[in-house]
């Protein structure tokens, strides 16, 4: 709409117009503080275009940066007044009244009068002048020069004095104004865009192409090594923040700090271990990354060893830090630290239980700075804790501070947070209960009718240079190679049969070696099981249900006695189907792009058909 439009907008309608759009778009309700800074934020915004003159400025409310499901508050749309080219103002709209900068840190600010005090906030200058970066990295239209994107923060209800530590940081890209400020603000926006109506400069934004971005993995060496190309977002930002922040405390004090960052599939958890890595190393700090994953550890190892072999050792495993002294290094980085165990080791015996440390409780005791990220969510085996609580507890027994980042806001399948929201209610994992699918653009969603069509559908997208990798529950034998190396089609549906990936740390004839398989050339002819798949990212992911989860009347059953991993043996009913539906949230989340689905139970795909309204044609 126009500045003019908005303007004129009542602010209680206006608010109840994006919540219904909120809800249609992310099933669920859109936050308080949210419909507070519809109400309030956006008629300032509105009121100081008018006075700019500025009212056939096209506002975008909301707008969703490309590949992601972070929201821009508003883009402003229109023509540069000096060049005539197209212009756009990315701006973030604050309602602070008062707001400090953390201490030790140029990046962190915190607000005193806000019952959430305790938590830092990027500056809101640092985080618009990244979403200008973002928006400019990612799409077509603004790869050309003569294009402008800048960006405001507006802080309407703050006086100078009051957020006077945040001010002059500001640059040429992004700057910060309050209501001390106002008039400077409309000089400002008067310079970045003309009074002519920018409707067609809005269309053309939203219309343009966007760039793919990288996959993470395949470009894990340039970030470590180089500093490499992805852009920090928000709490992604905070989180690194924090970390470098309580490095230089740590130097400085006896206190020590726990950073747990928080956040689903593909919200950028290892995005910020790998570009921690990089910049702590070339600050001469010591650290290590560490999982429980052999997959992961490996497939890093392997592509961060092609070009650096030293650093490639700083790639570990969580049991590796039982024996080392006391605060060795500066920071370790837990990533995936859903995958630790209760216990490290492999003894059980009441002697031994009760003398060792938990596993935890040596990852914190082995870095002046620990760092976990996790995903409650993705615990897949019963000697895993995979508990922010767990981490808590262990922490305060050391008497460390804990500082808790959130990232569930941020990146995955291709922007769309409506998918994993589709996904953890289909599963059971939030309340709510299943709900039929909305096609949209960033991320496509197909139900296969046949293992064939499945496949079919993931070779032609991988033909199509995309990646693409078929995955399936735990509920066939897995076989080793046969001694001429070939793989064995263990999993049998119908007249389709295929292999699982390579089982074990071997190269075989048209196949990675086990570790490899999610990105290496031939694992598409293969198909991973949780092991392999977790913690990995593919554009497009195919997923086989099997018979250890069927839908039966109104909900999921779990059958012990379908599912072939001895890991599950023990467990209890209760924590069976829980880990059962974790282990198929996992697998339905690796895809960027797409995912297709198919069920070897007749009654789960016919409920499939209710709740996905593409199929692959014959």
């Amino acid at each position: 709409m126009s500045a003019r439009a908005l303007e004129r907008t009542e602010p209680a309608r206006l608010a109840e117009q994006l919540a219904e759009r909120f809800r249609s778009v992310l099933f669920r309700e859109a936050p308080s503080g949210e419909r507070r800074a519809w109400s309030n934020s956006l008629p300032a915004l509105a009121q100081v275009l008018c006075d700019a003159g500025l009212e056939e400025v096209e506002v975008l409310i909301e707008y969703q940066m490309p590949l992601s499901s972070l929201r821009a508050d508003v883009v402003l749309a229109g023509t540069h007044p000096q060049t005539g080219r197209r212009s756009y103002v990315v701006v973030e709209l604050k309602q602070w009244s008062e707001a400090r900068l953390v201490p030790a840190s140029t990046d962190l600010c915190w607000l005193p009068a806000s019952h959430l005090r305790d938590r830092a906030h990027l500056h809101p200058v640092s985080q618009v002048r990244r979403y200008c970066e973002y928006l400019t990295d990612l799409t077509a239209l603004l790869h050309d020069a003569d294009n402008h994107v800048t960006g405001v923060a507006y802080l309407h209800n703050a006086q100078d004095r009051d957020v006077a530590e945040l001010l002059g940081i500001g640059d040429e890209r992004a700057r910060l104004f309050t209501s001390s400020s106002r008039g400077e603000f409309i000089r400002h926006l008067q310079n970045q865009i003309s009074p002519l109506a920018g409707a067609l400069d809005a269309d053309a934004l939203l219309e343009s192409p966007v760039v793919p971005g990288q996959q993470l993995v395949r470009a894990a060496a340039d970030e470590i090594l180089n500093g490499g190309n992805f852009r920090l977002m928000d709490e992604q930002q905070v989180a690194v923040s924090l970390v470098k922040r309580a490095v230089t405390i740590s130097r400085q004090s006896d206190s020590k700090e726990v950073i747990v960052v928080s956040g689903g599939p593909g919200s950028g958890k290892s995005l910020i271990a790998l570009h921690l890595m990089g910049q702590l190393g070339r600050d001469r700090r010591s650290v290590a990354h560490a999982t429980g994953s052999k997959s992961f550890t490996t497939t890093l190892r392997h592509v961060v060893g092609q070009k650096n072999k030293r650093v490639a050792k700083l790639f570990r495993y969580f049991l590796d830090f039982g024996n080392v002294e006391k605060n060795e290094l500066d920071v370790l980085i837990c990533d995936e630290a859903h995958r630790i165990r209760h216990r490290p080791g492999t003894s059980n015996s009441p002697d031994v239980r009760r003398s060792r440390r938990s596993q935890v409780a040596e990852l914190i005791d082995a870095a002046r700075v620990p760092v976990f990220l996790l995903d409650e969510h993705q615990v897949v085996r019963p000697d895993e804790m995979g508990s922010v609580k767990d981490i808590d507890e262990a922490a305060t027994v050391r008497r460390c501070q804990v500082r808790h980042v959130n990232l569930n806001e941020q990146f995955r399948c291709g922007g769309s947070r409506a998918y994993e929201q589709w996904v953890l209610r289909l599963l059971g994992l939030e309340p709510g209960g299943p709900f039929s699918w909305e096609p949209e653009p960033n991320f496509e969603l197909l139900l296969a009718e046949t293992p064939q069509q499945l496949e079919t559908h993931l070779l032609q997208r991988q033909r199509a240079a995309f990646t693409a990798r078929m995955t399936a529950g735990f509920c066939w034998p897995w076989s080793d190679p046969r001694p001429d190396g070939t793989l064995v089609d263990d999993i049998v549906i119908g007249d389709w049969s295929r292999p699982w990936n390579v089982r074990g740390e071997r190269d075989v004839p048209g196949g990675p070696r086990s570790s490899l398989w999610a990105t290496e050339a031939g694992g598409i002819g293969q198909v991973g099981c949780i092991y392999t798949a977790q913690g990995f990212e593919y554009a497009w992911n195919g997923t086989i249900l099997g018979p250890d989860l069927v839908w039966r009347d109104n909900g999921w059953h779990t059958s012990k006695a379908a599912c072939k991993d001895s890991s599950l043996e023990k467990a209890n009913p209760e924590e069976f189907s829980r880990l059962i539906r974790n282990r198929y949230k996992v697998l339905l989340t690796r895809g960027l792009t797409g995912t297709v689905l198919f069920s070897t139970d007749p009654e789960t795909q016919a409920k499939l058909r209710t709740l996905i309204p593409d199929t692959i044609a014959p």
